[in-house]
């Protein structure tokens, strides 16, 4: 298969168009990291083969849909609000030769029709769900895009861990570096921010974040009124995320802690869940 190439300068920088220079980065992370952890947690449960189909919610650019493809999967669909990486997506995917092309979608969700893209083996959304308003709503509506066999896998990081408001998207080194000021009561967050220079629209951003977070307690509250069945959940003390960015090896959070409701948020760093219909 037809490997993604990058232009690498001396010094390790990606050069690219500014458009696409993070952007390309973060899909080559999500690839790596979906295939060495996501992928395996998945294939313990569930087999992925060439009858396989996947559907990705939030797909981004679909770095987490690459090693689908090279397994050969005969259906893979993405999709995303965001028409700029969804374009993005389609100019990175129409680098493989001889594989079955992915199906891109730009739209949200809610206003996808089952007639349209039918059922799937696998469903996706990684560190998606915290950004999602009604998350209640999202989890019973995606359930009919599922099938009856098929399996859902959901990572994200529970709200109350100590980046988990996403602060380190502050664009201040100092806020960014900070852990759990993002719990903060909501006035005292934005005035933190507004002090330390963050610009408005990342405010609004950060502060939609802290309306979406959700507990681990919440969501498993979720899916036992949605009536999913969970196969198999692994939490992480050190995020597998954080490998391929700052070279920490992935760290299993202590049982002990695990098993503590409320407490455990604030040490764990992702969850990875992988659920089914009843």
């Amino acid at each position: 298969m037809r490997k993604i190439k990058y232009d690498v300068s001396q010094n390790g920088k990606i050069i690219m168009q500014k458009r696409h220079t993070d952007r390309k980065l973060y899909f080559k992370e999500q690839e790596r990291t979906f295939g060495k952890h996501v992928l395996p947690f998945i294939q313990e449960v569930k087999e992925i083969n060439e009858q396989t189909s996947v559907l990705e919610i939030g797909c981004g650019e679909g770095g987490n849909l690459i090693p689908f493809l090279k397994l050969g999967c005969n259906r893979i669909v993405g999709i995303d609000m965001s028409k700029g990486k969804i374009e993005n997506a389609k100019e990175i995917f129409g680098k493989f030769e001889n594989v079955n092309p992915a199906e891109f979608i730009v739209d949200d969700i809610f206003n996808v029709d089952i007639d349209d893209i039918g059922q799937f083996d696998i469903i996706i959304t990684r560190d998606v769900l915290e950004h999602i308003h009604g998350q209640e709503k999202f989890m019973k509506f995606v359930k009919k895009f599922l099938k009856s066999d098929g399996k859902f896998f959901l990572g994200f990081p529970p709200w109350y861990n100590p980046f988990g408001g996403h602060q380190q998207m502050c664009d201040s080194k100092f806020l960014s570096k900070i852990p759990y000021f993002h719990i903060l009561p909501k006035f005292m967050y934005r005035f933190i921010l507004k002090v330390f220079g963050e610009s408005d629209a990342k405010i609004r951003g950060l502060l939609e974040v802290k309306d979406t977070g959700i507990t681990i307690e919440r969501f498993q509250r979720i899916l036992k009124q949605e009536q999913y069945l969970i196969n198999k959940r692994s939490f992480y003390f050190i995020n597998p995320n954080y490998e391929v960015k700052f070279g920490l090896k992935p760290r299993k959070a202590w049982k002990l802690i695990t098993i503590i409701p409320i407490i455990r948020n604030f040490f764990i760093t992702t969850n990875y869940y992988l659920i089914s219909k009843k």
